[in-house]
């Protein structure tokens, strides 16, 4: 499917990322797990906080490891899909599943390092002009086509990018409520900011009459790129294929408008869900906190 038939199966399944991710979850399952009871004398981590971690890791590997990391060399509707799986499915799912009491031996260590000095971060308009800033600038096609091209730097700034979506997915996930401030209107307002900050890069991408980026159109581009996940000589994929275009289902223009419209459909599914979860709990509160009021003038009436 999609021409995966054509590559080998360590090339489509990356099994040095996949033990990372494996050894990251076991480590996880035994901190949450069989030693929990010495690192925490608390409640034990449920079953569905270990499953929404798991889960995570599953999701941010198929978008970082597996088939679609792959294919998202190939079509720019797919390496859409690994953008949205990896910083705005996975960050949250992950955030859930890990206990309060990690997050807080975090936040204590953080504040006694260096890193403290950069918890301004972690303010919730700051969080979310950086990562939507960040996701924006990375689609600029010179840049785009830049880091696709530099291993390191590719990785580099994936790595800073997923740190980026988790300081912008703090303010909703709340891992530590005892220390967020942000509630109700200003948790819809904050969400509303994103939708809005990453709406031209869409645009840009959707809109756009041409294809924009020569890792999917120059097919020597795209073999230097493909050489970062396939072996072999990136002269061999150009023999043997021609360009991303024998695998494509799509053309180059049409399949970047489909990326596009995919990244904002995901995108709105996701805050709108949020929103609609944020405005039901604030509308709750709000009438629990008028019942209180409105019980509280009645005793002192009958009093």
């Amino acid at each position: 499917m999609f021409g995966l038939a054509y590559f080998k199966w360590e090339e489509i399944w990356s099994p040095v990322f996949l033990a990372i991710m494996l050894l990251i979850t076991a480590a996880y399952l035994v901190l949450t797990g069989p030693v929990h009871d010495r690192l925490h004398k608390g409640k034990p981590v449920t079953a569905g906080r270990k499953a929404l971690f798991i889960v995570g890791m599953t999701v941010l590997y198929a978008a970082q490891g597996g088939p679609v990391e792959l294919l998202g060399h190939i079509m720019f509707s797919f390496h859409m899909v690994s953008m949205a799986l990896s910083y705005l499915i996975a960050p949250p799912l992950l955030m859930l599943g890990l206990p309060d009491w990690i997050w807080q031996k975090l936040a204590e260590r953080l504040s006694r390092s260096p890193l403290s000095r950069l918890r301004f971060l972690t303010h919730p308009i700051v969080a979310a002009v950086v990562f939507n800033g960040l996701f924006s600038l990375y689609h600029f096609p010179a840049i785009h086509d830049y880091v696709m091209l530099h291993f390191a730097i590719h990785r580099l700034y994936y790595a800073v990018l997923f740190i980026a979506a988790i300081l912008m997915w703090w303010t909703l996930v709340k891992p530590l409520p005892d220390r967020s401030e942000v509630h109700g209107l200003k948790q819809m307002g904050f969400i509303f900011l994103n939708m809005v900050l990453l709406t031209p890069a869409c645009g840009l991408i959707i809109f756009a009459p041409d294809p924009l980026y020569a890792t999917y159109s120059d097919p020597a581009v795209w073999a230097q790129a493909m050489g970062y996940c396939v072996s072999g000589d990136p002269g061999m994929l150009l023999s043997r294929f021609g360009g991303p275009e024998f695998f494509g289902y799509l053309e180059p223009a049409i399949d970047q408008q489909v990326g596009g419209i995919i990244m904002k459909f995901i995108q709105e599914i996701i805050f709108a869900s949020m929103l609609a979860y944020v405005f039901y709990n604030w509308y709750k509160q709000e009438n629990r906190e008028d019942d209180e009021l409105s019980g509280d003038e009645a005793k002192v009436n009958l009093t």
